[in-house]
């Protein structure tokens, strides 16, 4: 079924080729931040497709540094609490930290050990699904501190790097498929 929306975005996201390296087709989210009330329509289908989902989350949680913009919008827009997802040394308290792999490299992450109380509900967003290593990461420091991940949002999903069944059973949900 068409959806002019997603059309619209589509066309909005620009492919960078061979972007941080030779390979990598780099899906450049720039001009939907920038395109004049596109970020918001994006929100309302992230708040529609939470609802048709039938995930209700206490909170929202999202990594550094595209989750950032998505996760405080969707998280006001439901009424309910964001937790950043920090890259080591940024957070003043206790944490839990977490290594993972990405699609050409490896990283840590970090959220404080305090952000997400015991049997709170979370949905995790980011701006792209690739290898799920990031997501990962973002489930195991919520369920350190004893959260249930409902699911995880993206705005884009690659295709072909069978991302779903490396965070499996964690639910994923993305407004838009590209090729890797």
């Amino acid at each position: 079924m068409p959806d002019a929306f997603l059309d619209e975005l589509r066309e909005t996201i620009r492919t960078i080729p061979d972007f941080p390296i030779d390979g990598i087709m780099f899906r450049d989210i720039s001009p939907v931040l920038s395109g004049g009330g596109l970020l918001a329509k994006v929100t309302d289908r992230f708040v529609e497709d939470i609802e048709k989902l039938g995930w209700e989350p206490d909170v929202i949680v999202g990594p550094e540094a595209r989750g950032f913009i998505f996760g405080p919008l969707l998280a006001e827009r439901l009424g309910i609490g964001f937790v950043p997802v920090r890259k080591p040394g940024k957070l003043p308290a206790d944490t839990h930290s977490v290594e993972y792999t990405l699609e050409y490299g490896s990283n840590v992450l970090e959220m404080h050990k305090d952000a997400i109380s015991e049997g709170q509900r979370v949905v995790i967003i980011d701006d792209l699904l690739a290898t799920g290593g990031t997501i990962s990461a973002c489930a195991e420091l919520c369920q350190a501190s004893g959260g249930d991940v409902l699911g995880a949002l993206f705005l884009i999903e690659l295709e072909g790097l069978d991302a779903r069944s490396s965070i499996a059973p964690i639910p994923a949900h993305a407004l838009l498929e590209f090729p890797a």
